[in-house]
């Protein structure tokens, strides 16, 4: 299994509508052949430490590499990543692995 850690940056006051689109593609692609789990979270309340207030967090689960590099190359992530490109201050994209 691989899990994925996605920080998106919004550019300021644009993360809403980031997630809008984002929410939109969600279901293409938890029907993609080996997505586990793919959902946006937020910063909770009173947290010790935070994002920010322009930024979420994608945790991804998948059930193999392959899954995740098809994953990618969707039409469907091509697509959304042409409609969001203008709203993104920056991404960082970590693919993990279980500790042993």
């Amino acid at each position: 299994m691989i899990h994925v850690i996605a920080i998106i940056t919004a550019k300021p006051g644009q993360r809403e509508a980031v997630l809008a689109e984002f929410r939109a593609n969600m279901p293409a692609v938890l029907a993609e052949e080996g997505c586990i789990e793919y959902g946006p979270v937020i910063d909770a309340p009173n947290s010790p430490a935070t994002f920010g207030p322009d930024s979420f967090v994608v945790v991804e689960k998948w059930a193999s590499p392959e899954a995740l590099k098809a994953h990618a190359k969707s039409p469907h992530m091509l697509a959304y990543g042409e409609r969001t490109k203008e709203m993104l201050a920056g991404r960082a994209i970590h693919v993990l692995t279980p500790a042993a």
